[in-house]
């Protein structure tokens, strides 16, 4: 849950260039700074839970967050992966819903929280930023579309491939340097949409193969043109 803090200035964000919040105006950005929240939560933290009413649009200022569905019988599919900049929650807010997913830290995080009423106010008066939010909602319907074609149609081991390679350029740091890739195989497997035991099975082979290290929740991809090659093989 998201707790009053002392509000971070939106100006100096090193973000805001990839951000919806992007296409404020300094004025704007004025008055979010002076009402927004921002908390920081630890690797595994629920940021908001599936079923709540939301407060407002959450912004992601550090760190990598999961947006995941989970079934009654407890199953989970992540939907999404979300990075410094990206925002969350816009569509329950323009559908005037609860929340259809759950937000968890997927790492360390800070994420700041526009509220309600700031979001609705910037629609109204701001046609960049409406435009923003209409192109944001427009690609994340089609990227859901394609992620239930691929559920369907792709085999696992082209979708665990899809899965590293995605996970590969969310953690990627700006800078040309080593660097591997922190994901639990339970978070591995619901973002490929299998089992964590055939998760488990394909790592190996795919380790194996040379394509990516391992150690222990750690993983390093070595060969992104062979797994972008396993990826695409059924498209």
């Amino acid at each position: 849950m998201i707790a009053p803090t002392v509000p971070m200035n939106c100006q100096n964000c090193p973000h805001l260039g990839q951000s919806l919040l992007g296409a404020c105006q300094h004025n704007e950005l004025s008055m979010i700074s002076g009402s927004k929240l921002h908390q920081s939560y630890l690797k595994g933290q629920i940021i908001f839970q599936q079923g709540n009413r939301l407060g407002g649009l959450y912004c992601v200022r550090q760190g990598k967050v999961k947006i995941s569905k989970v079934s009654t019988d407890g199953k989970e599919q992540i939907v999404r992966l979300a990075k410094e900049g990206d925002v969350l929650g816009y569509h329950a807010l323009m559908t005037g819903s609860n929340a259809t997913t759950v937000a968890t830290a997927l790492t360390d995080c800070v994420v700041c929280l526009v509220p309600r009423a700031d979001f609705f106010s910037l629609i109204e008066q701001n046609s960049q930023f409406s435009h923003s939010l209409m192109r944001l909602l427009a690609k994340s319907l089609g990227e859901a579309e394609e992620k239930v074609l691929h559920t369907a149609y792709k085999p696992v081991r082209e979708r665990l491939a899809e899965a590293l390679l995605l996970l590969h350029e969310l953690f990627q740091p700006p800078a040309n340097t080593p660097f591997s890739i922190p994901i639990s195989r339970e978070d591995l497997a619901a973002l490929a949409g299998t089992a964590k035991e055939t998760t488990s099975r394909l790592l190996s082979e795919f380790r194996e193969d040379g394509l990516v290290l391992t150690q222990g929740s750690r993983i390093t991809v070595v060969d992104t043109a062979r797994l972008a090659h396993i990826s695409s093989m059924y498209d």
